[in-house]
């Protein structure tokens, strides 16, 4: 209070950017002060304890909080408002892209797969220790129908937001187009088949498991056949005899005799010397 007796009147003054400026660089020149002032600390584990404290803590605050709140005045929300606030959110974006720097990419490995796949597994699991206990609810017709009207609502309501457009006629030159990059889209589609699956075999580790299912399947199939061989042995399957089949069995029996018996070398031996006796005669 005297402090502030002796204080006469003064002039405000703007401000100003310079002033803006020297007012961040005094922040930071306090920062880096502070961080330079502190000593070393020895970590402390975090205890069961700690972590009890440290949420009655947050409970506490957070009610003395909500006390010292005051009553306020609601106020709708415009169209106005709604479009500043999208225009806030884009403007964010775009300075949160712009503030990213340059990123190396790196590979996605078959051993990073697995460790994603074996956090989700973990995720989903905990996530299900987490739930409790619930009571089920039969479905009513009731409940049905509330459903059923809330789907037709949200319908109605999102055709409503939906601006009138212009129809346009489906053009001979617009289903060219269609087609040509149906075709085009198959053709990259066949292309990278070929590439990467075609004329390419599928490698299998050839373990002891698989070398004894496969002699496995080896004897269930000798067994098979031998079963099925001794089923048909024996017996025969009727064949109807028609004059063809007749007239070829015996031509083949005819051919078979000849061949068996020598009748065509004989006979090709008696040519030759009615040759050769023909030429006898002739000389003589």
């Amino acid at each position: 209070v005297l402090y502030k007796e002796s204080v006469g009147t003064g002039t405000p003054t703007p401000v100003t950017p310079e002033m803006e400026r020297v007012k961040r660089n005094q922040e930071i020149c306090s920062s880096v002060l502070y961080k330079e002032n502190v000593g070393k600390a020895t970590p402390t584990p975090v205890t069961p304890e700690m972590e009890r404290v440290k949420r009655n803590q947050e409970i506490i605050s957070s009610v003395l909080y909500k006390e010292n709140v005051g009553k306020v005045t609601p106020t709708p929300v415009t169209p106005e408002m709604e479009r500043v606030k999208r225009n806030q959110e884009i403007i964010s974006s775009v300075l949160y892209k712009e503030n990213l720097g340059r990123a190396t990419p790196t590979p996605v490995t078959p051993e990073m797969e697995r460790v994603k796949r074996n956090q989700e597994h973990i995720s989903s699991v905990v996530y299900k220790e987490g739930l409790g206990k619930a009571t089920p609810t039969p479905v009513t017709p009731e409940m049905e129908r509330v459903k059923r009207n809330q789907e037709q609502i949200s319908s109605v309501l999102y055709k409503e937001h939906l601006a009138k457009g212009t129809p346009t006629p489906l053009t001979p030159e617009m289903e060219r187009a269609k087609r040509n990059q149906e075709n085009i889209s198959s053709v990259l589609y066949s292309d990278s088949f070929r590439k990467q699956v075609q004329g390419k075999a599928a490698y299998v580790l050839d373990t002891p498991e698989m070398r004894r299912v496969r002699e496995t399947q080896k004897h269930i199939s000798t067994v098979k056949y031998h079963e099925d061989f001794e089923k048909s042995k024996g017996s025969f399957t009727p064949v109807v005899t028609d004059p063809i089949t007749e007239r070829v069995k015996k031509n083949m029996q005819d051919f078979s005799d000849i061949s068996y018996r020598g009748i065509q070398r004989r006979v090709v031996e008696m040519e030759r010397k009615r040759v050769d006796q023909d030429q006898e005669n002739l000389t003589g």
